[in-house]
């Protein structure tokens, strides 16, 4: 009877432990940080915080859908790199394999045209395909399910009104048991609260606007914020930076030093709506995507919306991240110091046509180096990441051209060690096989 009684303490002990573990791992929600006091949204008297803004009210109905898909930045996810707009087919590395994005044409046999509007606001709310099946939360329906039904809705008469396009979609790469889709179930239960937004009386009606731009429509944290051991967001760390399919999102909280806290309103406005701020840097990689594809289609009040709620996110540091540095390079080439003799040549070669040695760039501001984060992040990942990709900033006319086939991972890592020493705050020390490790990843 007592080896029962001890039997039954342990079991009791381990179920405790296993709720309280699981707790912690849900944590607190997105807007936790606002407080507690909310009203339905039918309740709410000082503005609109859902649906398009009043500038855009008298719009058609394909007009406002348009809108809200933009601002919901569907086009980068299921855009494939040199493919038609929302055939989906775009890979997904993860560490748990490969996902691939969704065909959102119309198309009834690869796409979503067998979808009706009930299994298409079900998706979105709960992750669950027509079938039964759950959908993995590489797609944001953690964040989706704050879109009030009437958004989702033009969503899906907007998708409805694209062209078909029959264009079948990679199956997922994942091992077991990360390909039992039936785990998700779990997942969701412990991690979407299935639950539209509600806004916050004690705050502001564009507070309120930007913050269902940002946690519903925008799904920032998908990007900004670091995982937990489960892939959900850890909300204590909320946009505090985190590195996503091989590019680091940096951290967008108050803080001075490591996020945004030393920019001005009109830096960061600018910044999410052109894509460029002066002595701050350029978005490239999947930011450089969320600017051109959904971002810079925002009208001013909504931009300005994403900056009020941005100044409220709580001052969170990112140690790894130093201040930048805001003095220029000497404008002489001089001697090759850290990132080695290898590092200079390249950069000579390469890159001190558009960017100066001084980092400070008077043909193209966007060439200027002086004040990014990327040059100013000793990981230098995202260094990397333009090298071999470049970037194309849309309505430029120029652009950054790839030199990820032109030059070898240890002549890419000597140059991004260059790079960050020269004109960033603490100089990487990037070896070529981290560089043929980001390879692998983009």
């Amino acid at each position: 009877m007592g080896a029962r009684r001890w039997v039954v303490a342990i079991l009791l002990v381990a179920v405790l432990l296993a709720g309280v573990s699981l707790a912690y791992l849900r944590g607190p929600g997105p807007l936790a940080f606002a407080g507690s006091q909310t009203v339905p949204l039918s309740a709410y008297r000082a503005g609109q915080p859902t649906g398009v803004p009043l500038e855009l009210a008298p719009a058609d109905a394909l007009a406002r859908g348009r809108y809200l898909t933009q601002a919901a930045d569907c086009q980068a996810c299921h855009t494939p790199e040199g493919g038609a707009a929302f055939i989906g087919g775009r890979p997904f590395k993860t560490p748990f394999g490969t996902l691939y994005s969704t065909n959102l044409t119309p198309d009834r046999d690869t796409g979503l045209g067998a979808w009706d509007e009930a299994q298409f606001l079900r998706a979105l709310h709960e992750g669950v395909r027509p079938d039964g099946t759950h959908l993995y939360p590489a797609f944001p329906y953690a964040a989706y399910t704050a879109l009030v039904d009437e958004d989702v809705r033009a969503i899906y008469a907007y998708l409805r009104s694209l062209a078909p396009v029959h264009h079948p979609v990679p199956a997922n790469e994942l091992g077991f048991p990360f390909n039992q889709r039936w785990l998700m179930g779990l997942w969701s239960a412990l991690f979407n609260p299935d639950r539209r937004f509600a806004p916050y009386p004690q705050r502001t009606p564009e507070w309120n606007r930007g913050a269902y731009l940002a946690e519903a429509l925008g799904h920032c944290g998908e990007c900004h914020t670091p995982r937990n051991v489960l892939q959900a967001l850890n909300q204590r760390r909320k946009f505090a930076g985190a590195l996503t399919n091989g590019w680091q999102a940096y951290n967008i909280t108050t803080q001075p030093a490591s996020g945004v806290g030393a920019w001005t309103d009109e830096e960061l406005a600018q910044y999410l709506a052109t894509g460029h701020a002066a002595h701050h840097g350029t978005a490239s990689g999947p930011m450089g995507e969320a600017v051109q594809m959904s971002l810079s289609h925002l009208t001013p009040g909504d931009v300005q919306a994403l900056v009020t709620y941005l100044r409220s996110i709580p001052a969170l540091s990112a140690p790894d991240l130093p201040a930048v540095r805001t003095e220029p390079a000497s404008a002489a080439p001089g001697p090759a110091a850290a990132g080695g003799q290898l590092g200079r040549d390249v950069f000579a070669g390469a890159c001190a046509g558009c960017h100066p040695w001084s980092g400070t760039s008077e043909l193209w501001e966007r060439a200027s180096l002086l004040g990014a984060r990327a040059v100013n992040d000793p990981s230098a990942v995202n260094v990397v990441q333009i090298v071999l990709h470049g970037f194309a900033p849309a309505g430029e006319g120029r652009d950054m051209p790839a030199f990820g086939a032109d030059y070898s991972d240890e002549e890419i890592a000597a140059v991004a060690n260059f790079v960050t020493a020269r004109f960033g705050a603490r100089g990487a020390a990037l070896s070529a096989a981290e560089v043929a490790r980001l390879r692998a990843r983009s």
